[in-house]
């Protein structure tokens, strides 16, 4: 028997956004009383919420995200909590806690202020040991409840990018999988030929 955590912020009109990007609608465009039938239009940055950068968000990699691997998009996933670092450094214990193409969730705590400047544009960032890490792992995804890994000018995007690691921004609700030792991520993306997209993102959990 399995347990799903729905690590995915809603997806409803005027989502906050990242300072400059495309602003989220929906809207009822049809009702059942004057049209006989119900129906929504949604205009959406592939950026906004929860979403999933492939390589050629920052970079000038050819690879949609469409094209990718599904096998990608799942994977074991590890938890790492680092609230309250602005630099995410390197620990000692990550060289063993971190598996092999596994699919790494940093745990910021900062979904709590999500849509404030202060969440958009004063994130912590991976630190360049870390992310050679997480190349050497071969790791699958970096999923974090934050904004981004890293600032401009975005070399933590590039280093994942060039090793074949997707980033996933915008997670939630990370402190229910604390307790848990092993779970799996599922990540799926839109089928969208884009450079990203928004996703959903769910844990699941082994229960006995």
């Amino acid at each position: 028997m399995k347990r799903l955590f729905d690590l995915t912020r809603l997806i409803e009109d005027n989502q906050p956004v990242y300072p400059g990007d495309d602003p989220t609608t929906l809207r009822r465009s049809r009702t059942l009383q004057e049209n006989g039938f119900n129906n929504h239009r949604l205009q959406i940055s592939m950026h906004s919420g929860t979403h999933i950068d492939g390589p050629m968000h920052m970079t000038d990699s050819r690879i949609y995200l469409d094209e990718i691997p599904l096998e990608q998009f799942v994977g074991k996933g590890i938890l790492l909590d680092v609230r309250g670092e602005r630099e995410i450094k390197m620990k000692p214990e990550y060289e063993y806690k971190i598996p092999q193409e596994s699919i790494v969730l940093f745990w910021t705590g900062r979904d709590v202020i999500f849509g404030s400047e202060e969440y958009f544009l004063n994130n912590p960032s991976i630190s360049p040991v870390l992310a050679d890490l997480l190349v050497e792992k071969k790791t699958k995804i970096v999923g974090l409840d934050s904004s981004s890994p890293d600032k401009y000018p975005f070399e933590i995007h590039a280093k994942l990018f060039a090793a074949g690691i997707l980033v996933m921004e915008n997670l939630t609700g990370l402190e229910r999988l604390v307790e848990f030792e092993s779970f799996t991520v599922f990540a799926f993306p839109l089928r969208i030929h884009a450079d990203s997209s928004v996703a959903r993102v769910i844990a699941g959990v082994e229960i006995l």
